[in-house]
């Protein structure tokens, strides 16, 4: 909360990933439910003593569509869509963005290794496709 609050008195922008993270046979996985992707942007939300200058980065939960609102309903931050994993399925992931691209709150996309490393090893293409969802 103090790097938030130090950055919005300079007027500088803190972009928060929030998580929430659990040990799993001792590796540390973040959990992608609807549940806890939830409670970490009520939490980020909350940080500092002004959310002017806070945006959050957010991965997109489920399908995009109906649990990425309910996630996104939690807070009127300005938000930017995380790419996650490289998919084998790149049109689906295509699908993904544009449905969580809807909600009002989300303002672009920050999916760099979804578009330096697509499937069929066409990044011309891939990138091509995201700046057509925006």
């Amino acid at each position: 909360a103090l790097a938030v609050d130090e950055l919005a008195d300079a007027r500088l922008v803190a972009m928060v990933e929030p998580f929430l993270s659990r040990r799993v046979d001792g590796v540390l996985r973040n959990d992608l439910s609807v549940e806890a992707a939830t409670t970490a942007v009520t939490i980020a939300a909350g940080l500092g003593h002004t959310s002017a200058y806070t945006w959050l980065k957010v991965p997109v939960i489920g399908d995009g569509g109906e649990d990425m609102a309910r996630v996104l309903s939690a807070t009127t931050l300005p938000t930017l869509l995380l790419g996650g994993e490289v998919s084998a399925d790149a049109e689906a992931t295509y699908a993904r963005w544009d449905r969580a691209l809807r909600h009002p709150t989300v303002r672009g996309l920050v999916v760099g290794r979804s578009l330096l490393y697509p499937p069929d090893g066409d990044v011309e293409k891939a990138v091509d496709t995201a700046a057509g969802l925006l």
